[in-house]
């Protein structure tokens, strides 16, 4: 997928102010500095589309940027840790769930996973809720410049294993960095695949009703 065109859209503090879109939207997600804001910037080439911060829970709304004016991509608010309050942290959840839960053109979560950690509980906390609600998503570990590729392994192994605790099937994973700009195809050609397998779907269903 080539990105001609990536543009801002608006803030919105929760779901239900954000307009009604027919467009695909794809969110990301992750616990505080994860590099979600840098990954954002490099699937799109753009320096600043989104704010990058060493503050952990920075992003506060549900951020829209529309993607060559075909679909969305949305920055969501971090999960977990944040130097913020107990209100402000709940109210962050709340965000999250009511966005993940309501949002009807919500094709595919990305939940951003640190490469360089061992499994997280608060992670597979979360995968494991997405599946009771029967959200699809896929993972992306991150920063894996400043992992070794034997560590890297190791760590996405050990967390397929506790996903496999509870799961039959694991996600479609992948693996990236802002800097050396890894899994930057794979991710927008995922995201492609996605988007022209849904229109032919919906060709399909239009047709069977005519």
């Amino acid at each position: 997928m080539v990105i001609r065109t990536a543009k801002f859209v608006a803030s919105y503090p929760r779901v239900e102010k954000a307009p009604i879109s027919n467009k695909p939207e794809y969110a990301f997600i992750g616990r505080s500095n994860v590099g979600k804001s840098s990954l954002i910037n490099m699937l799109t080439c753009t320096k600043a589309l989104a704010k990058v911060s060493q503050t952990p829970g920075k992003t506060q709304l549900i951020n829209h940027f529309l993607i060559n004016e075909e679909w969305n991509l949305v920055d969501l608010p971090g999960y977990g840790y944040a130097k913020v309050s107990k209100s402000d942290r709940k109210a962050f959840s709340d965000i999250i769930t009511n966005y993940i839960l309501k949002r009807e053109n919500l094709y595919l979560l990305f939940v951003l996973i640190d490469s360089r950690l061992e499994p997280q509980q608060i992670d597979i906390d979360f995968v494991n809720w997405l599946g009771e609600h029967q959200i699809p998503f896929a993972l992306v570990f991150t920063k894996t410049d400043k992992v070794s590729s034997g560590a890297l392994q190791a760590n996405m192994d050990a967390f397929s294993a506790e996903m496999l605790n509870t799961w039959e099937e694991l996600p479609q994973m992948f693996t990236s960095s802002a800097v050396t700009r890894t899994g930057r195809e794979e991710i927008l050609r995922y995201i492609e695949e996605i988007n022209k397998n849904t229109k032919i779907n919906q060709l399909e269903s239009a047709e069977k009703i005519w």
